[in-house]
């Protein structure tokens, strides 16, 4: 499963079907569905997809994903202008987030710090991640995991996230970015993420977040299934680290 799981539709259906094996992203995934969850196995990428880059510290706040108001590009740019760095936001904006974007984000644009890069292809997301200090990721809704997360890791770039979803389970604080709780901690967060290695925000991709390892995972899964006698029931988690 790689959505939401609080959808109203889901819980008649999984029980339904309540013997399906399922596999989450997170372990905050889970919460709102009782279901036959057998494992969590969190999303990967492949270790060159994205390469390592010693750039940035002194460089511009990243905020990578839509413009919509569950992803609070708001904050971000108050975060930026409080902390006086200059922000990048690579966005698209969807048809049904047009009137957010031109009611609430468009008018913030003014600040000169703030430059609206737009979308950006995967191949320029290389260069726009591993040139930030930081990629903000100031979140206002359950994400299940949260990808734009490791994708900047994989630069050796550090993430401020809000402490929502799965994210203390992607962000190793002190380590590979900041959790934050308010607006006065993501600008402290700020200043003190120009003191992380990124070295070490690399090396914390390269051990969590790799594509071998999700394979790894996935074999132990799929055995588990395979071990089970037929008809058999629930079996507790698969080990997914």
């Amino acid at each position: 499963m790689h959505g939401r799981m609080d959808l109203p539709n889901y819980q008649p259906l999984f029980a339904e079907f309540a013997d399906m094996a399922l596999v989450s992203v997170s372990d905050h995934q889970r919460k709102p569905l009782s279901a036959r969850w057998i494992a969590t196995v969190p999303h990967g990428l492949p270790a060159d997809l994205y390469s390592f880059s010693p750039e940035g510290a002194d460089g511009y706040l990243a905020f990578l994903g839509r413009i919509c108001p569950e992803k609070r590009p708001d904050r971000a740019i108050e975060i930026a202008t409080r902390a006086g760095v200059e922000l990048k936001i690579a966005a698209k904006v969807d048809k049904v987030d047009m009137a957010y974007f031109e009611d609430v984000i468009r008018p913030l644009l003014r600040d000169p710090r703030v430059e609206f890069v737009g979308e950006v292809s995967d191949c320029e997301k290389q260069a726009f991640l591993a040139g930030a200090m930081a990629l903000l990721f100031p979140i206002d809704w359950p994400e299940p995991f949260g990808l734009v997360q490791i994708e900047a890791m994989a630069c050796g770039t550090p993430v401020i996230a809000w402490r929502r979803g799965s994210v203390p389970e992607v962000i190793e604080h002190g380590q590979t970015g900041f959790i934050v709780d308010g607006i006065d901690e993501a600008v402290a967060a700020v200043e003190n993420v120009r003191r992380l290695s990124r070295v070490a925000v690399r090396r914390g991709f390269e051990k969590r977040f790799t594509i071998e390892r999700v394979c790894r995972d996935y074999i132990r899964v799929y055995q588990s299934l395979a071990d089970e006698p037929i008809g058999g029931g629930a079996r507790p988690d698969a080990e997914s680290n």
